[in-house]
């Protein structure tokens, strides 16, 4: 597991999943969590049992779908099936909300006295359309007054993407032509972490946290679906405690 390392981290719990340590083999080894990779269903099965020995409660979990919807979360209890957006937000206590990735940036957040929280599916998709301003406009603190951190996602040395992601970003604002760096081949090299950094800097978030730990160029830790096609999903989690 990884663990945040920001001011919050006795008031929330928070964590992110490596592939390490589960019971899935192949292309999916070990601990991969997602249902609909192809792996053995029985592995994730165990791997999702195993992840709830460090949660407080049964996690809400999400079909991802590369959008704009946020869930607000507001009973404590399983969603089934998983419902479709690419965030969660709560102020129950003790419900831990999760997503997934495999090169998207997970995005956790907290408000400064932990009584509001929210994880967010930062794929480039989602970040286009606004997912961070969807789920800040969930939260009744101030701006000033959240924080958030940025686990493993695809680095800035991996993430090639073509001209039309440049645009779509620099339409919003054209600041965002820093966060990509064109190569010779007509393509560009995108700055995820940057790219989220600077989008809540916008609405108002400055006290960001991140190691910007690359999940292509980490195969011993981390699933990557740019680096490998066929692959498991990672999970990052956050609770008020």
């Amino acid at each position: 597991m990884i663990l945040p390392s920001w001011p919050v981290q006795d008031k929330v719990g928070a964590l992110s999943t490596t592939r390490c340590d589960g019971a899935s083999t192949g292309p999916f080894s070990s601990f991969n969590l997602g249902y609909h990779v192809g792996d053995d269903r029985d592995a994730v099965i165990k791997n999702h049992q195993n992840l709830s020995d460090y949660l407080p409660a049964r996690a809400i979990w999400l079909e991802q779908i590369h959008g704009d919807r946020v869930l607000v979360v507001n009973e404590k209890k399983p969603i089934m099936p998983w419902p479709q957006a690419d965030a969660l937000y709560t102020n129950i206590r003790l419900q831990p909300l999760a997503i997934m990735t495999a090169d998207c940036l997970p995005i956790l957040i907290a408000s400064k006295c932990g009584g509001e929280v929210a994880a967010v599916h930062g794929g480039w998709r989602p970040l286009a359309a606004g997912i961070l301003a969807n789920t800040l406009a969930k939260f009744h603190c101030k701006p000033s007054d959240i924080f958030a951190w940025l686990g493993p996602a695809i680095g800035p040395n991996a993430f090639e993407v073509g001209p039309e992601v440049v645009t779509q970003f620099c339409d919003l604002d054209s600041a965002h032509r820093s966060d990509f760096v064109e190569q010779n081949t007509g393509k560009y090299l995108a700055d995820i972490f940057a790219i989220a950094t600077r989008q809540l800097a916008e609405l108002g978030v400055i006290k960001v946290y991140t190691d910007k730990l690359c999940t292509v160029s980490d195969p011993q830790h981390f699933f990557s679906y740019r680096r490998d096609g066929q692959t498991g999903r990672m999970a990052s989690v956050i609770w008020r405690n």
